[in-house]
C-alpha cells in the first residue's frame, strides 16, 4: 500500500473501514443464518441481541476495549516511554488502529505472514521481535522499504551468522535501504538472544561491517524468565533488565546512533521495564514498550500477573473477552457438558472460568443470569467443556453459560470475526461492531 493512503494514525483507515462491508456466511462461526448476505455494517446496525448468536462464542466488550486501550495509553504517556503493541494478540487491524490512535508508537509482530498482514493495511511503523532469515521475506522486505521512504522497520538480530544471512538475502535483491536492527540479549534458560555481552558486541559489530544492515540499538523479552510475579522471578527480571540497560551503554559509547532505541516489555513486568530503562529517554534513546495483552486483559493469567493488578500506580484492567457455551447434556448430578471445546476457547494458561448462566427463554421471557458459585470447568475436549457443580442444581440444558477467559493470545486464533458487545454482564446484551482477524 502506498504510504500516502495511510491516515494520521500511521495505519490505512480505508483498508480497515472496508473490512466493515465484509459480507457475512457460513465461514463465521456463531453468526445466524438469517444474517448470511448482510454486511457486517449492516448486521451491526440494527444492534441485533446477542441471544440472535449461536454457540460456542466469543465476545469482546466494548467498555473494556476502550477502558483498557485508554489506560495504557495515559500509563506510558505518564512514564515518559513509546508503546509498540504486540499485535499477535489479536491481528485485528481494526483493534490495532484504536492502539495507534489512542497514541502507540507503531506495531510489533512476531513472524514474515504478521507483517504482510500489516503492511497491507498500511502500519507505518513496525518491529519484528524476531530474526527474518528467509531470503524470499527479506526480498520482499526490501521492496517494501524500497517503495515507501516513510515505512520504519526494525527487526532482531543475535548472531554474526544471522547478520551474514540477512546480508546476502538484501545483496541479492537488490536492497537500497538498509534494515535497521536491534542486537537482541538474551539469558540462560530464556528463549532467543545473545547470553553474554561479549556475544552482543561482537554482533554488533557484524552489523556495523555490513552496508545492508544499520545498527539501531537493543532489545530483549524479559517475559521469557518468569511465569509469575514472585519475589524470585521478579528479581531475576530486575537482573536481566540492568543488562539491558548495560548493553545499551556499551554500545552508545563505541557507536554513534541518532535515536537509538531500547525494547522490553511484555504485559506481565511493564512497570519493571519502566523503572530501569525510562531513565534511558533523557538522553534521547528511544524506550519501547511492546505489551500487547493489555487491550483486552483476561480473567486468568494476565489478571493475575498484570503490574497494575500488582498495585503498579492507580490503574486496572478490565477482560474485553468472554466466552458462551450452551448446556448440552446433564448425564450425571453435578456435570454439565457445555458445547465449547479447545477448537473454540483457550486454555493453555487456564481453563475457562464459569461466571454466569443466562437462562433460556421460559415461558416468553428471558431469565436473569445466575452466578455459578462453585462451579468450575475442569476438562476441556475438542468441542466440550465439563462443567463440575457443587450440587445436582445448577444450569439446565439449552441454558447459555458466561465463561470468563485466560490468555488473549490463544482465543483469537480460533476465530476469524468476533463480536463486539455493549456490555458483556448486561441482562440482554447486544452486538455493536465485529473485529476481523488475519491468523
Amino acid at each position: 500500500m502506498p504510504q500516502s493512503q495511510a491516515g494520521d494514525t500511521g495505519i490505512d483507515d480505508t483498508a480497515v473501514d472496508a473490512l466493515r462491508e465484509e459480507r457475512l456466511d457460513w465461514r463465521h462461526k456463531a453468526v445466524p443464518a438469517s444474517a448470511w448476505g448482510s454486511t457486517v455494517a449492516e448486521f451491526t446496525a440494527r444492534r441485533p441481541p446477542l441471544s440472535e448468536l449461536g454457540t460456542p462464542l466469543l465476545t469482546l466488550d466494548a467498555g473494556a476495549l476502550a477502558h483498557n486501550t485508554a489506560v495504557m495509553a495515559s500509563w506510558c504517556a505518564a512514564a515518559g516511554v513509546l508503546l509498540a503493541p504486540h499485535g499477535k494478540t489479536t491481528m485485528a487491524p481494526a483493534l490495532w488502529r484504536r492502539q495507534l490512535a489512542a497514541g502507540a508508537f507503531g506495531l510489533t509482530l512476531a513472524n514474515l505472514p504478521q507483517l504482510r498482514v500489516a503492511r497491507a493495511f498500511g502500519v507505518r511503523r513496525l518491529q519484528l521481535a524476531n530474526t527474518l532469515l528467509d531470503p524470499a521475506g527479506l526480498a520482499w522486505l526490501a521492496q517494501e522499504l524500497d517503495r515507501d521512504p516513510e515505512f520504519s522497520f526494525l527487526s532482531w538480530v543475535d548472531s554474526p551468522r544471522s547478520v551474514a544471512l540477512m546480508d546476502a538475502a538484501l545483496r541479492a535483491a537488490g536492497a537500497r535501504r538498509p534494515v535497521e536492527v536491534l542486537v537482541e540479549l538474551g539469558a540462560a534458560g530464556g528463549r532467543t538472544g545473545c547470553r553474554t555481552e561479549h556475544e552482543a558486541l561482537a554482533v554488533a559489530e557484524a552489523v556495523r561491517a555490513t552496508p545492508t544492515l544499520a545498527l539501531a540499538g537493543v532489545g530483549g523479552y524479559e517475559g521469557a524468565l518468569a511465569h509469575d510475579a514472585s519475589a524470585e522471578r521478579r528479581a531475576a527480571v530486575q537482573t536481566y533488565l540492568r543488562r539491558l540497560r548495560g548493553l545499551h551503554g556499551r554500545l552508545r559509547e563505541r557507536y554513534e546512533t541518532t535515536h537509538p532505541v531500547v525494547t522490553a516489555g511484555g504485559s506481565a513486568f511493564f512497570d519493571q521495564v519502566v523503572e530501569v530503562l525510562a531513565p534511558l529517554a533523557t538522553d534521547g534513546t528511544r524506550v519501547v514498550l511492546r505489551s500487547g495483552a493489555y487491550q483486552i486483559h483476561d480473567d486468568g493469567f494476565y489478571r493475575g500477573i498484570s503490574p497494575f493488578a500488582r498495585g503498579a500506580g492507580d490503574h486496572s484492567l478490565r477482560s474485553a473477552m468472554h466466552g458462551w457455551a450452551q448446556v448440552v447434556s446433564r448425564p450425571e448430578p453435578g456435570l454439565a457438558l457445555l458445547n465449547a471445546g479447545k477448537r473454540d476457547l483457550p486454555f493453555d494458561e487456564g481453563l475457562p472460568e464459569p461466571q454466569a448462566v443466562r437462562g433460556a427463554r421460559r415461558g416468553g421471557e428471558e431469565t436473569p443470569d445466575d452466578p455459578l458459585t462453585g462451579a468450575r470447568v475442569t476438562a476441556l475436549n475438542d468441542q466440550h467443556a465439563f462443567l463440575r457443580l457443587p450440587n445436582a442444581d445448577g444450569p439446565a440444558i439449552g441454558d447459555i453459560v458466561r465463561l470468563g477467559l485466560s490468555h488473549p493470545c490463544t482465543a483469537f486464533d480460533k476465530w476469524s470475526l468476533i463480536p463486539v458487545v455493549d456490555d458483556a454482564q448486561a441482562l440482554a446484551p447486544v452486538v455493536v461492531d465485529m473485529v476481523r482477524t488475519f491468523f
